[in-house]
C-alpha cells in the first residue's frame, strides 16, 4: 500500500547538544519540496507501479520520502547505493529526507520506485518550479537563452566486430538459461559462442585497417567473414531456441522469449552494417547504425569539435531564462539542425510566462531568416543571434549595435550552465537505461539544479 509520509520525528530536537540545523541552501529546498503540486504528480506516477497499489499490500517506502531521495540523488551526483549509505549515516540528511528512526529503502527499492516516474511527469515538475520560481521573485522570464549539448550513453566506442562480439555473448547467455528453463540435455542449438567470438574481435582490433602490409590488409574482410558466420549460426540457435520457449508458460521461459526477440533483431542490423560497410564498401548513415545493443536509443553526433568529432548518446535542448534556471529541456531525435528548434522554444517560453521574453539569444547555428523574423514577430524586441558567413555591411553594422552585443554577452553564461549541469548535476553521461531513462536523467538532474538554484538565490536574500 503506498503511504504518503512517516510519522513525522524532529531528530534536530531529540539531540539538542549537537546543536544540527540546515544549512541556509538546504532549508529553502526543504520548504520548496513541500509544494503539495509536487507531491501529487509524484505520486499518481508511483500509485501505477500495481492496480492495488493505492490500496492493499505491504506498507511502501512513502512517497513524500522517495521525493527527496532522488532529489538528494541528483543534487549531490550519487549513485543510489551512495544514497542510501549517506543518508544513513547522515542525521541532517534524515531529518531532510523524512525517515525519522525508520530504516533508509535499500537502493534497489529506490531504483525500483524511480523507474515509475514518467518523463511527463517531470515537464510539468519542472513546469512547476517554474512557477515557484517567479512567486519567489526569483525569475521574470525576461530573457531567453538557448543552446543544445550531448548527453553521452553508457557505452564503448562502437565497433562492428565489438558489437557483433556483444551480440554473441548476449544471445549465448540467454540460450545457456532457456537450457535450464527447459531442462535441455547439451544439443546443438545450446552451443555457446562467446569465447570463438571474443577471439575474433580481438583479432580484428589488433589488426589495424591502415597497415601498410597487404597480408595484413587481406586478413581483415576475412576475419570480419568469420565474425558474421559466427554471429549468424547465434541467430539462428537463439531463433530455435525461442521456438521451444513460446510453448512454455513458465514466467522465466517467456522473459528470456522476450528478451531473444528483442536482441535477435539488433544482433541482425549489425550483421547487415557490417555486409554493407566491410564487404560493400558503403558508407552507412548514422540513422540506419546500431551503436550499442544495450542502449539502441544512442545516436553518433558530429558537431565539429576538434577534440571530440564524435559523441555518442543523445542530443538535449535547454532553454534558459533570468535567475539561472533552466525552464525548458528536450531530448531531441538523432542529430536534427540546431535551427529547427528555436520556434517551439519561444512558443513554450510564451505558455510559461504569458509573453515572450525580451531578449532571445543563442549561438550562429540557430541563425535564419525565417527564425529572426518569427521571434520578431511573436514579440521579441532584441533578437541577438549572430548570422553565420560572410556579413554585409548593413548586417555588420546590425551587429555591432549596443543591445545587439549586450543581449549575445548574456548568452555566453549558459555554456557555464551547461558545464554545470555535466560536473554537478550528472549530465555528462547518463547512467538509467533506454529511452525513458535518458528522460528520468536529465529532467531530475535539471529539477535538482533549478530547487538548488532557487534554494540559492532566497538563501542569499535573506541572509542581505
Amino acid at each position: 500500500m503506498l503511504r504518503d509520509w512517516y510519522a513525522p520525528v524532529d531528530l534536530f530536537a531529540l539531540v539538542p547538544a549537537l546543536e544540527l540545523r540546515f544549512e541556509p541552501e538546504l532549508a529553502e529546498l526543504d520548504r520548496l519540496l513541500e509544494d503539495d503540486d509536487l507531491f501529487q504528480q509524484i505520486k499518481a506516477d508511483l500509485a501505477q507501479r500495481r492496480p492495488q497499489t493505492l490500496r492493499t499490500g505491504r506498507p511502501s517506502t512513502p512517497v513524500e520520502v522517495i521525493l527527496r531521495l532522488l532529489v538528494i540523488q541528483h543534487l549531490y551526483a550519487w549513485s543510489y547505493e551512495q544514497t542510501e549509505h549517506f543518508v544513513n549515516d547522515s542525521l541532517v540528511l534524515r531529518q531532510f529526507c523524512r525517515l525519522g528512526f525508520e530504516s533508509v529503502p535499500h537502493d534497489t527499492t529506490l531504483l525500483r520506485w524511480a523507474n515509475l516516474v514518467q518523463p511527463e511527469t517531470l515537464h510539468r515538475l519542472l513546469d512547476r518550479v517554474t512557477e515557484l520560481a517567479r512567486s519567489l521573485q526569483v525569475t521574470r522570464g525576461r530573457k531567453l537563452r538557448i543552446d543544445t549539448t550531448v548527453v553521452e550513453t553508457a557505452v564503448h566506442y562502437p565497433t562492428d566486430s565489438s558489437l557483433l562480439a556483444d551480440g554473441v555473448r548476449v544471445l549465448s547467455r540467454l540460450v545457456d538459461h532457456a537450457r535450464d528453463v527447459l531442462k535441455a540435455a547439451a544439443e546443438p542449438c545450446f552451443r555457446n559462442r562467446t569465447r570463438s567470438a571474443k577471439q575474433l574481435a580481438q583479432r580484428i582490433y589488433a589488426t589495424a585497417a591502415v597497415h601498410a602490409g597487404r597480408t595484413v590488409t587481406a586478413e581483415r574482410p576475412a576475419l570480419y567473414r568469420r565474425l558474421l558466420k559466427v554471429a549468424q549460426a547465434s541467430l539462428r540457435q537463439a531463433g530455435q531456441v525461442q521456438q521451444r520457449l513460446v510453448s512454455w508458460s513458465d514466467k522465466a521461459a517467456q522473459r528470456l522469449s522476450t528478451d531473444l526477440e528483442h536482441f535477435g533483431p539488433l544482433l541482425r542490423q549489425v550483421c547487415a552494417q557490417t555486409e554493407r560497410r566491410v564487404f560493400g564498401g558503403e558508407v552507412v548513415p548514422a540513422s540506419d547504425k546500431v551503436l550499442s545493443l544495450f542502449e539502441p536509443h544512442t545516436a553518433v553526433l558530429r558537431r565539429g569539435k576538434a577534440r571530440v568529432p564524435a559523441e555518442f548518446g543523445r542530443k538535449v535542448l535547454l532553454d534558459e531564462v533570468d535567475g539561472g534556471l533552466v525552464s525548458r529541456y528536450a531530448v531531441l531525435v538523432g542529430n536534427p539542425p540546431d535551427a529547427e528548434q528555436l520556434p517551439a522554444s519561444v512558443a513554450q517560453h510564451r505558455v510559461r510566462f504569458g509573453r515572450p521574453p525580451a531578449e532571445l539569444t543563442a549561438d550562429r547555428a540557430f541563425h535564419t531568416a525565417a527564425n529572426e523574423r518569427l521571434a520578431v514577430e511573436q514579440g521579441v524586441r532584441c533578437v541577438a543571434i549572430p548570422k553565420p558567413g560572410a556579413l554585409s555591411p548593413r548586417r555588420r553594422a546590425f551587429e555591432r549595435q549596443r543591445g545587439f552585443r549586450r543581449a549575445y554577452r548574456f548568452r555566453a553564461g549558459i555554456e557555464g550552465r551547461i558545464s554545470v549541469l555535466k560536473r554537478r548535476f550528472g549530465l555528462g553521461r547518463c547512467r538509467y537505461h533506454g529511452r525513458n531513462g535518458m528522460e528520468r536523467w536529465v529532467g531530475l538532474g535539471i529539477l535538482a539544479h533549478n530547487l538548488r538554484q532557487i534554494s540559492q538565490v532566497v538563501a542569499l536574500r535573506q541572509a542581505a
